[in-house]
């Protein structure tokens, strides 16, 4: 079983993948601006992918407004816009590659499950990537972890990161700004690859999608830049090609706080309907992160 690699040919890609999750604001212009530009420097296309495999959260309207927010800022996709939710037989075809190789395990325990554990050992939460998990489920029988799905209980797959380590033998990645690095999941555990009704997760998915793309540079927020072991190793599982990373500084608010959909963010509609132009929006964003940058 093949998982394509390259399939769009081998014209060098970079990439911006936003979430259809609400409106865009200067932290994904910079981010797509930021992509575009390093495209520009490799002579390399730039693509934009919809990431919308959370189901819950994405929403069909919000497709269209990001690209029509990206378009007034002259970011127009120069290859066909790949939306995740089509792609889930592609995501399902890795997913039984790992399967074949040994190195994935059915979990049970909820968020809140894993939160409890570390806080009774005295931990605490872990950043965005999610809490370090135990491996507890990994330990299970295999009669038992069929008794639980065979019961309809709720599951996620996650990946045996020391079985897979194994496997792959020592991994390294690089990134433009900070180095190379010796892939090390201390920070990450066993994670998710996929959930019972989802044959994917954010990991896999870009990570198959970026090697489809031929995306040769990954350009994103400094805030992934955790989660870039994980897709080394699953590169290194799945026979995939490896690019380089360039993780970028992120815009913050003037209390220096991350921009966020959920912290209702000023968004580019509302610059937009005010008048603002898209090359100053553009060097807005750029400032607050160069300024950042100085502090």
């Amino acid at each position: 079983m093949s998982i394509e690699s390259g399939s769009t040919g081998n014209a060098p890609a970079v990439r911006f993948a936003p979430s259809p999750t609400g409106d865009l604001h200067l932290g994904h212009a910079f981010s797509a601006g930021y992509a575009a530009q390093r495209g520009g420097d490799l002579g390399a296309r730039f693509l934009i992918r919809i990431e919308d495999i959370d189901r819950g959260r994405s929403r069909p309207e919000f497709i269209d407004r990001n690209l029509e927010d990206l378009a007034w800022l002259g970011l127009v996709s120069e290859g066909e816009v790949w939306r995740q939710s089509g792609r889930m037989v592609v995501y399902r075809q890795a997913l039984e590659r790992l399967d074949g190789q040994g190195v994935l395990y059915p979990c049970f325990c909820t968020r809140a499950d894993i939160r409890r554990e570390i806080e009774a050992m005295g931990g605490a939460p872990q950043d965005h990537v999610g809490h370090v998990y135990s491996g507890k489920c990994r330990h299970l029988s295999a009669m038992e972890r069929q008794d639980r799905i065979g019961r309809g209980d709720p599951y996620a797959i996650r990946l045996d990161g020391g079985r897979a380590l194994d496997l792959s033998g020592p991994l390294t990645w690089t990134d433009v700004t900070h180095g190379t690095f010796a892939v090390d999941l201390s920070a990450l555990g066993d994670f998710v690859v996929a959930r019972k009704d989802t044959p994917t997760s954010y990991h896999l998915a870009v990570t198959v999608d970026d090697a489809a793309q031929g995306v040769v540079r990954v350009t994103r927020g400094e805030d992934l830049l955790s989660s870039t072991p994980a897709h080394r190793l699953l590169q290194a599982l799945l026979g995939l090609d490896v690019p380089v990373w360039d993780h970028h500084l992120l815009v913050v608010d003037d209390d220096g706080r991350r921009l966020a959909k959920r912290l209702g963010s000023p968004s580019l509609r509302d610059m937009r309907e005010a008048g603002l132009s898209p090359q100053s929006v553009l060097e807005t964003a750029a400032a607050r992160a160069i300024g950042r940058a100085a502090n």
